[in-house]
């Protein structure tokens, strides 16, 4: 581990063994834009690091309340821009992120798209949360088996984050934004979450304008189960496929910029 300054952003690198020097993945973690740190997510995020054979960059984006939205998305694209001068190129970066932290996947991607400039490899979204206002159906069907996210606190979550912000303003809620030529993107859900259909629209609103997307409903699984690696066998084996998905993106990248 290694602390960083992502050009004003606290950060910080990991590189497990094998790692190629070259290639990283830009996590923004979860809790709601509230809560969570680099600390929290440091296993999770050092495990997908060594299933893609890449580097990671985490950032300690700005929170809520005290930093309301657009911080967390300031901060994103900061952390992106500042990858670019260190000569990482963008085929050679993936964007991940868990429950809001996939949903600021989405969200910096569009930001990088109206800063104008070059999307990354993928964007890899788990348990996104995308709907600031939790009007999926999956928020009442799945309420009796999600033992982590239910709908009141999603919605004082937003509220914090939103501060009087437009709930449906596509860098908060990227469900609503135009996600036309944004980077290909690798969804992993639950079948037991409360957000199961935020990760099913925002892969049907995705698709819809031509955006490759890989949707894994994973049966049984809660929100963000990832987490839980240590101590169970679905989560390391979707970490380890999100890991070999993330390299293939790379590795197509590359031959594209071989054949331009």
């Amino acid at each position: 581990m290694e602390k960083a300054d992502a050009d004003g952003v606290p950060a910080e690198w990991s590189t497990t063994p094998g790692a190629t020097q070259d290639r990283v993945i830009m996590y923004v973690h979860g809790g709601g834009y509230v809560i969570g740190s680099i600390v929290s997510h440091r296993h999770l995020v050092t495990e997908l690091g060594r299933a893609a054979g890449a580097r990671t960059l985490s950032l300690d984006y700005r929170l809520a309340p005290e930093h309301p939205f657009p911080a967390a998305v300031e901060d994103a694209l900061t952390g992106y821009r500042f990858l670019l001068t260190q000569d990482f190129k963008p085929g050679n970066i993936a964007i991940a992120g868990d429950s809001a932290g996939g949903g600021l996947v989405v969200a910096t991607l569009l930001a990088i798209k109206e800063a104008g400039l070059e999307q990354p490899a993928c964007g890899f979204c788990i348990s996104p949360w995308v709907d600031l206002e939790a009007l999926g159906n999956s928020m009442i069907s799945q309420a009796s088996v999600d033992p982590m996210v239910q709908k009141d606190g999603l919605l004082g979550m937003a509220m914090a984050y939103l501060n009087g912000a437009n709930a449906r303003s596509p860098l908060a809620a990227p469900l609503y934004g135009d996600l036309r030529d944004i980077a290909p993107l690798l969804i992993q859900v639950g079948a037991a979450e409360t957000l199961l259909d935020d990760a099913t629209r925002l892969a049907s609103v995705a698709g819809a304008v031509d955006v490759e997307v890989n949707l894994q409903v994973w049966p049984e699984m809660i929100h963000v189960w990832h987490f839980f690696h240590p101590m169970l066998g679905a989560a390391r084996h979707a970490i380890k496929g999100a890991g070999e998905i993330i390299s293939r993106a790379m590795d197509r990248s590359a031959e594209a910029q071989k054949a331009a």
